[in-house]
């Protein structure tokens, strides 16, 4: 049977159990509604709509941060990365996990401790707010569009493997659905809504990669020798399937790309805007920590996992089966699935349509995190302190945030619909890079640089952001190969797939050099405020 074939059957078996299918994604949907217009009600003030009252707990919080964090690229795209390139594949897992040390270490705390509701509360505080929140608000903005096209992705990709959807037109509706229903999330429900489908979707998460992870060890009677010997067999590559090399060795250039896309994983986190909300929703400082550490737990028992599904889908699956359903391999772990349940069995449908709900949940979780702390940083840093110069009401604010999240829906639908051949994991690789090239070097100057200026925040965020996002426009990711956003064009002269090598150490020279031809003389009294402020907590909110 051609691989063609199998992915025809693997959607003809999605379609004949269709009623399921459809009958479990409409199940979520409307249990996280209820629980969206459950917390909306709730939702009083700015501090529930940007932070949920900070009335969550470590564990909670840790919980909703492991939902935020795992999403589509963690579940879909990695597996997918590791069925089609082995131990190359897994350097995601890895890069994912160890950057959660440098968010505890460097950032949790001191920015729970000195901020509000976002980024820019913290600049704000020693430096020009206009300036700052404008240049905040921006990046926020830049890099959760980033992350929201790797859901969209991802979400079209699922849908349409599942309903047996091969038209455009079909798979760009996916994504327009999925776009409205995070508006929805966000508009009614705010933080709390957002913060309790985040958890339940975590939930769903890790039980549905620990049922795959144990019937895919089951398969090979839990000798995991055998299971990645298979693995290299199946995947036509033999021994070099188990080692580096496959995606990131073969010239100079694709090395470089894996420096590249290694440090951008690792420094990301503690720039990414919608993790950095998360540190807000907390009553104190040492439910930062807390919830910190449960998430690198949850996270690194799930990325354990990641290894099983990616390994599991190449011993079980022929690649070319997996490139045949998405060029980038995002439908790997459920087309596992299907074959561990048996591909002409119900149960293969059955577990199928199962683990592609639980894929569902985890990208609508994501996208309204996503949305949220865009939308706030709007709300909170552009309209409220920029436009209205800090005249507008608590209604205002939140109503302005409303509005946001249906601008930012829109342009995500639309890049979404562009992205959707696009390996998951790799997008969200690109909005790692943005985060640590623009937010991450302005975030550490501000809390332990005293010199640190106005000025050097600025060129650090737009320097940052515009080298980064210029590179990767004329990276290969938009335009010059198959699985490129465009690839009937080729205007590409940037040779890696990840600006990273390039745009963060860029990011932190041009915060230095604005800084030091800065003629403007920092606060030394205030800077002292926000130190103390940062690593103690006291007057923090």
């Amino acid at each position: 049977m051609s691989p063609a074939q199998h992915t025809l059957l693997a959607a003809g078996e999605a379609s004949e159990h269709r009623p399921l299918i459809i009958t479990l994604f409409a199940v979520f949907v409307a249990a996280t509604l209820v629980i969206t217009v459950w917390a909306g009600r709730q939702t009083k003030d700015a501090a529930d709509f940007y932070a949920g009252g900070r009335q969550f707990t470590g564990f909670q919080n840790g919980l909703a941060v492991s939902g935020d964090y795992m999403s589509a690229a963690s579940f879909l795209g990695i597996a997918g990365a590791i069925a089609l390139f082995g131990y190359d594949g897994f350097l995601y897992s890895i890069g994912f996990l160890v950057a959660w040390l440098v968010a505890l270490l460097l950032v949790a705390e001191p920015l729970r401790n000195s901020g509000r509701y976002t980024m820019g509360d913290v600049l704000a505080y020693r430096m020009r707010q206009r300036p700052v929140r404008t240049a905040a608000g921006t990046s926020t903005i830049v890099v959760s569009i980033f992350y929201l096209l790797a859901q969209m992705a991802g979400a079209g990709v699922l849908v349409s493997l599942l309903l047996g959807i091969t038209s455009d037109g079909g798979k760009i509706g996916i994504v327009a659905l999925v776009g409205v229903l995070m508006i929805v999330y966000v508009t009614i429900g705010g933080m709390k809504g957002t913060t309790w489908v985040q958890m339940v979707k975590a939930v769903l998460l890790i039980a549905g990669a620990l049922l795959l992870t144990f019937l895919v060890l089951l398969k090979f009677h839990f000798n995991v020798s055998d299971l990645l010997g298979k693995a290299a067999d199946n995947s036509g590559k033999g021994s070099a399937f188990l080692e580096p090399g496959l995606k990131y060795g073969a010239t100079g250039t694709t090395k470089l790309d894996f420096i590249s896309l290694g440090i951008a994983l690792v420094l990301g986190t503690a720039g990414l805007p919608h993790i950095l909300i998360r540190f807000y929703t907390v009553p104190t400082a040492k439910a930062a920590r807390k919830s910190v550490i449960w998430a690198i737990g949850l996270i690194g028992a799930f990325y354990l996992m990641t290894l099983a599904l990616g390994f599991g889908a190449a011993a079980l699956i022929k690649p070319d089966e997996i490139i045949a359903s998405n060029k980038a391999g995002n439908t790997a772990a459920p087309l596992l699935a299907l074959h561990l349940g048996g591909v002409d069995s119900d149960w293969g449908a059955i577990l199928l349509a199962t683990i592609s709900a639980v894929a569902f949940a985890t990208i609508l979780a994501v996208v309204a995190g996503l949305t949220l702390a865009s939308s706030s940083s709007f709300a909170h840093d552009i309209y409220a302190n920029v436009i209205k110069k800090g005249q507008a009401t608590e209604k205002q604010e939140i109503n302005a945030a409303r509005y946001a999240t249906v601008g930012i829906g829109a342009v995500s639908i639309v890049l979404g619909a562009l992205s959707r051949d696009l390996n998951v994991a790799g997008l969200v690789a690109l909005a790692f890079a943005v985060a640590a090239s623009a937010n991450l070097p302005t975030i550490l100057y501000s809390l332990f640089w005293k010199r640190f200026t106005t000025a050097g925040a600025l060129w650090s965020i737009y320097g940052g952001l515009v080298t980064a996002v210029g590179l990767v426009l004329f990276s290969p990711v938009v335009s010059g190969k198959p699985t490129s956003m465009f690839p009937d064009v080729d205007f590409h002269w940037f040779p890696l797939e990840n600006p990273g090598i390039i745009s963060i150490p860029v990011g932190f020279l041009l915060g230095a050099v604005g800084t030091l031809l800065s003629k403007e003389v920092p606060d030394a009294g205030k800077y002292a405020e926000l130190e103390v402020r940062s690593l103690t907590g006291t007057g923090a909110h």
